[in-house]
């Protein structure tokens, strides 16, 4: 169970990564998105996406 669930959340994480990189383009930090994903810790991957993308938002935003 473990190694399942291991494994959903880093092809979810990688995802999000290349999500992320076709919203920001030459924008996209991937210390940036590193940061995001592990400043809450352990969230629920729906919780993960709406972080990832709030951060996408800020960052076209040029915050």
């Amino acid at each position: 169970g473990q190694a399942t669930a291991y494994k959903i959340g880093m092809n979810r994480i990688l995802e999000l990564r290349a999500h992320a990189k076709a919203e920001l383009g030459d924008k996209f930090d991937i210390r940036a998105f590193h940061d995001v994903v592990l400043k809450d810790g352990a969230v629920p991957l729906n919780i993960l996406e709406e972080n990832v993308d709030a951060w996408i938002a800020e960052t076209k935003a040029g915050n």
